[in-house]
């Protein structure tokens, strides 16, 4: 499949493409979409930013009948973080949908607004497993009409211990529901819920080994476990790349390796699941609104990160296996751009660069390990400066009236402003830090939208 015009989609589905700007199918898309249209039990090995998204999210809006009061889609996903983006996918997608209803339903949001949003039933839910089995258990959530059933990204799901509470709401869906199976990674835990919930699925799989880094520069910095530290920040300023992230394996890593960064002037933020949710969720903004140049993070955390432009990935620590080593380099290098992905490698991780030779089938290329030698006399500091409005979706706020407060009475010039993004009780704005300081003043001062708001830089 080269197109998506030979596809059997509605006039509808084919304006929600044009909308989000879809034009070739990706790998995945190609293989997965004709079993998937057909109706098809589908187990797919795709990771994030291959495309997957669109994949299930096309499938199950083909059987939507939105003049069916009745929850008709479930899809299950790791994080908060994830799911939310997989919900405005769907919602982008549907646009030519009138009335379409999609809830997004997780854990670390407050319970009694999601219980008044099932008053009447959405057509489509995506949420994370934990508050989905809660909401059942309530007699909230009626899963009685599900006719598509997504675990999108099962292996995380199934590393974050969920494997009992999928279980349980696969019970709860009707058998003659259509399941989708999307996963980085196929162990055996993986198998064993598709032999159980899935009836004769198709298996497609990207070529993880080709299409996911062509166009991703690898290089390998062998170093010293005590000097990790040091290289990677000598690496990051060396390479001067934002925005980037670094992977660790541990939680305790990337604390640790966050404030070091920012003892040498980055604006660096850490990312792991220990975190409030409120919290992990104005790292994710302050990330993607440009006023955090590196991002810290553990692979479980990093789940739901969606920004286009990521110029590099680093390993502070090679993972134990190849499969996470692919799927972290995959975040660089989205739509057709290319990415960088630097590695450093301690004398015990050697073998984990061999197997990773070996999937290559080429030496890996090494550079000499650059060492920090202090905070340099520029900081490399980010861009932006994030500011916080009280007041959001339920104060009636839309993008244009902060942008004319800032513009307007604040006197700011267009070009000092960044990404805004409204929540549902807080919304984000990014400042040139040349100018931070006088939004805040005037923004605190004067008012948005005939309202006054508390505003403060984060």
């Amino acid at each position: 499949m080269e197109d998506f015009s030979t596809l059997p989609l509605s006039d509808a589905l084919r304006r929600g493409l044009d909308a989000a700007g879809y034009t070739r199918p990706t790998d995945i898309q190609a293989r997965a979409l004709p079993p998937i249209l057909e109706g098809r039990d589908v187990i797919a090995q795709a990771p994030t930013g291959s495309g997957k998204t669109a994949a299930f999210a096309l499938g199950l809006l083909t059987r939507m009948d939105t003049g069916l009061v009745k929850t008709q889609a479930l899809v299950l996903c790791p994080t908060r973080e994830l799911a939310d983006q997989v919900a405005r996918a769907v919602r982008r997608l549907a646009v030519g949908l009138p009335n379409l209803k999609v809830s997004l339903l997780c854990g670390g949001m407050a319970l009694e607004p999601q219980l008044a949003s099932l008053e009447h039933d959405p057509h489509v839910v995506v949420g994370t497993p934990g508050r989905i089995q809660e909401l059942l258990r309530k007699k909230a959530l009626h899963l009685n009409g599900v006719r598509v059933l997504v675990l999108d990204e099962a292996d995380r799901m199934l590393d974050m211990g969920f494997e009992e509470q999928i279980r349980e709401i696969l019970g709860r869906t009707p058998r003659t529901r259509q399941s989708l199976l999307f996963s980085a990674t196929w162990p055996e835990a993986i198998r064993a819920i598709a032999q159980d919930s899935l009836k004769e699925p198709v298996e497609v799989a990207t070529d993880l080994a080709t299409a996911d880094t062509p166009d991703i520069l690898q290089r390998f910095c062998e170093v010293e476990p005590a000097l990790r530290q040091k290289a990677l920040a000598g690496l990051l300023l060396q390479q001067r790349v934002e925005p980037a992230v670094v992977f660790c394996n541990t939680r305790k890593d990337v604390d640790e390796v966050a404030n070091s960064l920012q003892g040498y002037g980055f604006s660096a933020l850490a990312l792991h699941g220990d975190m409030e949710q409120r919290d992990r969720e104005e790292v994710l903004v302050r990330f993607s609104g440009g006023s955090c140049n590196v991002l810290v993070a553990s692979d479980v955390a990093a789940r739901g990160l969606d920004v286009e432009e990521l110029a590099a990935v680093f390993n502070y620590e090679l993972p134990t296996d190849t499969d996470t080593y692919t799927h972290r380099i995959g975040r660089t290098a989205r739509a057709g751009r290319s990415g960088l992905a630097f590695s450093l490698v301690t004398p015990r991780e050697l073998p984990r660069a061999r197997a990773l030779e070996e999937l290559a089938g080429a030496p890996l290329a090494w550079i000499k390990t650059p060492l920090a030698t202090g905070r340099p006399s520029q900081p490399p500091r980010a861009p932006f400066v994030s500011l916080r409005v009280d007041g959001g979706k339920k104060d009636k706020l839309r993008p244009g009236d902060i942008l004319g407060a800032l513009t307007g009475e604040a006197g700011l010039p267009a070009s000092a402003i960044g990404r805004i993004i409204i929540g549902p009780v807080r919304s984000y704005v990014s400042i040139r830090h040349e100018h931070a300081e006088k939004a805040v003043a005037r923004l605190s001062a004067g008012k948005i939208k005939g309202r006054s708001f508390r505003v403060r830089a984060l």
